[in-house]
C-alpha cells in the first residue's frame, strides 16, 4: 500500500477573502501590521498563502474569542 502525502494548498487572494470573510484591502493592512500572514510569490505577479497559515490564522482568532 503507497503512502500519500497531501500536498500544501496554495490559496489565491479570492479563496481567502472568501475564507476569512474580509476584502483584500483589510488583508493587505493587515500584513502590514504584522497581524496576518504574508503571501508568498509566485511570480511576477502571482501571490498565493499556504491554506495551513489561512486556517491557522482564522483558529487563533476563534481561539481568542472565546477567551
Amino acid at each position: 500500500m503507497a503512502t500519500q502525502f497531501a500536498s500544501p494548498l496554495l490559496l489565491r487572494l479570492p479563496n481567502v477573502c472568501a475564507q476569512v470573510g474580509l476584502s483584500k484591502s483589510q488583508i493587505y493592512r493587515l500584513i502590514r501590521a504584522g497581524e496576518f500572514p504574508a503571501g508568498i510569490s509566485l511570480g511576477a505577479n502571482s501571490v498565493a498563502w499556504p491554506s495551513e497559515q489561512v486556517n491557522a490564522w482564522v483558529a487563533e482568532k476563534i481561539s481568542a474569542s472565546t477567551r
